[in-house]
């Protein structure tokens, strides 16, 4: 192996990095070889690099720690590209590792010889380009809190080398943030109404989050993936989404990732409200002005100190009581609907450990109509860049290891994923329940107001409408499979290995049942 390729081994190994996710190939091969004759480590591999990429993005949500990818040269790198974004907005400290060719190759148009050097853009911390030695600080100037980028330029054989055992990882420095910032915003036009919205919170903000949001005592609209939505009681409103769009709050304190709802993306005009956000990832979410305080939350909440009680300055507690009646009567009255079913479904779900939600359309009905009797503590989603690419296999890789795990797909997002299963085997984990909701296409398009009235064969093309069913995949991977076709159907219990949970809601109740809340 060449002196840049043990380097860059040798730095991970001292930087504490247990984890690797490999894409064998000929010009990885001996980076690969090592790696796998290593003690110490995890070596994960998957043939597909998007989805091995999603894979290793998934085990550090898990691990809160650095996980290395690691491809041969060409466009095997490329594929990396999807869950590098989704890692950059998400702030995880993925770490990519390409094999390249010689540098003499660049610009020649040699076979696997594309030009790897800076193809992340600003979606890394940087990108280092390694052919002979001398880099001992592979890894300066990385924050530990985006990717990281390593193209290593590999001859065509070589030895394979040892590789030392991991030393203990360092956690990474973080930005103090501006408490003083924080405390005159929840200060000032309190009349006109304060709002907290929190999306995605990491395990060890939520207690903190908790006991602030029941002093604060201001109306809040929880996402799923904060882990607060079930536990919050009378303080989280049921469709906040609609409440807030026809009473507006003067300001939003957001806690946590981006929202998901519809009103975060309301915001972008409603120029007078004042928003302020509190996230690890540093993201404020808008184009438009607005206060960011970047750090962990819990950590920004603690130096805050007590807070003050504010209460429900306009209403939203009561707004929020009828709202709640008007949606149940309404999925009672259409109970075979894909919404009604996802409720039912997010009731089957407590029986596991833990759920993946799935983008666009599943995790939005989640937050809507999903129960909220029943805590289901670990939640995660990829919220990043909202892409439907790779969830299967993040979903995996953040489970590893892990008994009763749900995960919550679209149909189309399961067929961008469809060789996940592949590592299903490595992932391990009994009484995995993989959901796939199979309306038979991107219903999500028929949900947004600039496409209202379009014909149906543009319709058709715009929710890539299919007529494909999963039961032949779930055989092919050798997972059991379970079709429900309405609430008389949904008859389900988790099986040791993976059930695949096939749900088809009827699409004449899910039109009107959407037809019906648009009346709300």
């Amino acid at each position: 192996m060449s002196e840049a390729a043990q380097t860059v081994l040798d730095a991970c190994a001292a930087g504490g990095i247990t984890d690797y996710v490999v894409c064998a190939g000929a010009r990885n091969s001996s980076l690969v070889l090592s790696l796998v004759r290593a003690e110490g480590v995890n070596v994960w591999n998957h043939f597909e690099e998007r989805g091995a990429g999603f894979f290793a993005l998934g085990r550090t949500m898990d691990t809160g720690r650095p996980c290395v990818v690691v491809t041969t040269s060409g466009t095997a790198a490329a594929e990396l590209l999807p869950a590098v974004i989704e890692a950059h907005y998400q702030g995880r400290p993925l770490v990519v590792i390409t094999a390249d060719r010689p540098s003499v190759f660049r610009g020649s148009g040699a076979p696997q010889a594309i030009e790897q050097v800076g193809i992340f853009g600003e979606y890394v911390g940087g990108c280092l380009d390694l052919e002979g030695g001398g880099a001992e600080e592979v890894f300066e100037g990385w924050s530990g809190l985006i990717p990281w980028h390593v193209n290593v330029c590999l001859p065509e054989d070589g030895p394979v080398p040892e590789f030392g055992v991991v030393a203990e990882a360092v956690a990474p420095k973080r930005k103090r943030p501006g408490v003083v910032e924080l405390a005159k915003f929840l200060k000032e036009r309190v009349f006109e109404g304060v709002v907290v919205m929190v999306g995605g919170l990491e395990p060890e903000e939520r207690e903190d989050v908790y006991h602030f949001l029941k002093d604060f005592g201001v109306p809040v609209l929880a996402d799923a993936t904060s882990g607060l939505r079930e536990v919050l009681g009378s303080l989280s409103m049921s469709d906040g989404d609609g409440l807030l769009k026809g009473r507006v709050p003067g300001k939003v304190l957001r806690l946590g990732d981006v929202p998901v709802g519809r009103f975060w993306r309301d915001l972008e005009e409603l120029t007078d409200v004042d928003v302020c956000s509190i996230t690890r990832t540093g993201f404020s979410g808008l184009a438009r002005e607005s206060l960011v305080l970047h750090g962990r939350v819990d950590q920004v909440l603690r130096s805050l100190g007590k807070v003050q009680g504010l209460g429900d300055v306009l209403d939203h507690f009561e707004l929020a009581r009828k709202r709640k009646a008007e949606l149940d009567e309404l999925l009672e009255r259409c109970p075979d609907s894909e919404p009604a079913l996802v409720r039912m479904l997010s009731t089957y779900a407590t029986l596991g450990e833990s759920v993946f939600l799935g983008n666009s359309l599943p995790i939005r009905e989640w937050n809507l109509v999903a129960q909220r009797e029943s805590p289901n503590v670990d939640i995660r989603a990829n919220r990043g860049a909202n892409g439907i690419d790779g969830q299967l296999c993040t979903w995996l890789g953040a489970t590893a290891g892990l008994d009763g795990a749900w995960g919550v797909f679209g149909d189309l997002t399961t067929l961008y994923d469809l060789a996940a299963p592949a590592l299903l085997a490595q992932a391990g984990g009994s009484g995995r329940v993989l959901v796939v909701i199979n309306n038979g296409g991107g219903r999500i398009f028929e949900r947004l107001p600039r496409l209202q009235g379009i014909g149906e064969e543009e319709s058709k093309t715009m929710a890539n409408a299919h007529q494909a069913g999963f039961v032949d995949w779930a055989k092919m991977w050798g997972m059991g499979h379970v079709r429900v076709d309405g609430v008389a159907t949904f008859d389900f219990e988790p099986g040791e290995g993976t059930t695949v949970l096939e749900i088809c809601p009827d699409e004449q109740q899910t039109a009107q049942f959407w037809e019906a809340y648009n009346k709300l």
